[in-house]
């Protein structure tokens, strides 16, 4: 670790512990080129790094955020107050050790926290594209991250990483770019959206398209948002982001400030309260359209599609080394899900470590403190990262 990554070869662009937070302009010369046939040009791309970019700039880790996410994973979000996202996960010390890596997190295209998406300023009217805005994938997503890098001049990845849609881009990483990735770690993710996972979807979509002030997406040129169809969007969601022995050892059938049934159609139960809290905290970062916008890039997700269905010709004679996790209790992205992804890269002849985890908490586990995913990831990049510095000696 020392020989590949020594303080003497450290640049000068480095980051203090809150990270640089940058948005810039691409496409202006070259319009990026959607799967759906559309351009998109110019844009603006969000981003944060932290930590020192080496001298060769082989020390590069690009995170992932998933669906809801942003480029705020550590540090405190301008946008929410809070600190960010996994800090449990990024920073001096830590699994993704800044103290190594210099680490990039990208807002997606299509999202709401500085990227260009449906709530942002249509250049041909003035006013936000709403539902002109085009749709998009999770491959249009990666591809915009590939000009932002290429803007900032960085060639190679060490690594990829991310859970849920995070982990949808890490392989999208891997197979667009295999020249680029040298190491791909897909936590609590898929390789395609399951007929079930689609119909969650919908539902939330639905939700917000049912709501009196979505104004066909136009709600941005009208006083009221359409909170309430966002609200029960995010509620939807977060059942399927919890396993059913995690909510019953948090909530069981308690009640919420009360020790009798009211019998009406407040919330009796904690398990309604917080999910209530959920959707209500939810709407005050969050932008409707672009939930539309994403939910349904996920949903068109599927590596298999372009080779015939077949997951294993999507990983034909890569180099990238993989690593996937999965949670036991993640009903969302299953194990079986994983399992059939490294089978798949095994069949392509492809480097691949695999850990299913115990833990009851459901597919937010990746989010959550845990030793031995932290102890996966960390040892995951210690390895190649010995293997690197031997190739270099």
């Amino acid at each position: 670790m020392i020989m590949l990554f020594s303080m003497d070869e450290k640049t000068d662009a480095e980051t203090d512990d809150d990270g640089l937070a940058e948005v810039v302009t691409l496409g202006r010369d070259n319009p990026l080129r959607l799967d759906s046939g559309k351009v998109i040009g110019p844009f603006e791309v969000a981003y944060k790094c932290w930590g020192k970019l080496n001298r060769d700039r082989s020390n590069v880790i690009l995170v992932c955020h998933a669906l809801t996410g942003d480029h705020y994973v550590r540090g405190i979000n301008p946008i929410t107050g809070k600190r960010g996202w996994w800090e449990n996960m990024v920073g001096g010390g830590k699994p993704v050790d800044t103290d190594i890596y210099y680490v990039i997190c990208i807002n997606v295209l299509g999202s709401c926290a500085g990227t260009t998406g449906p709530a942002s300023p249509n250049p041909e009217t003035g006013k936000a594209y709403g539902l002109d805005f085009p749709v998009i994938t999770i491959g249009d997503m990666v591809r915009t991250q590939a000009m932002l890098l290429d803007h900032l001049g960085i060639e190679t990845l060490f690594s990829v990483i991310g859970g849920s849609m995070g982990g949808m881009q890490a392989l999208q990483w891997a197979v667009d770019y295999p020249d680029r990735v040298r190491t791909a770690i897909a936590i609590a993710t898929t390789w395609r959206h399951s007929a079930q996972n689609i119909a969650f979807h919908e539902v939330g979509r639905q939700a917000i398209m049912a709501d009196a002030n979505w104004n066909h997406g136009r709600y941005l040129d009208h006083k009221e948002r359409p909170h309430a169809g966002l609200a029960v969007a995010r509620m939807a969601a977060h059942i399927t982001y919890m396993s059913e022995s995690g909510l019953t050892s948090r909530f069981g059938r308690s009640l919420q400030d009360r020790d009798r049934l009211a019998f009406g159609f407040d919330a009796d139960f904690q398990i309604e309260s917080y999910l209530r809290h959920q959707g209500i905290s939810f709407v005050d970062r969050f932008d409707a359209n672009s939930y539309l916008y994403i939910t349904r890039a996920m949903d068109y997700y599927d590596l298999s599609a372009p080779h015939d269905g077949v997951l294993a010709k999507a990983f034909q004679g890569t180099k990238t080394r993989f690593c996937v996790v999965s949670f036991t209790s993640d009903w969302l992205y299953t194990t079986d899900e994983s399992r059939h992804m490294v089978r798949s890269l095994n069949a392509a002849s492809a480097r691949v470590s695999f850990a299913d985890i115990d833990m009851d908490k459901g597919h937010d586990s990746f989010l959550l403190e845990g030793g031995e995913m932290d102890g996966v990831v960390r040892g995951f990049l210690n390895s190649e990262a010995d293997v690197m510095a031997e190739e270099l000696s």
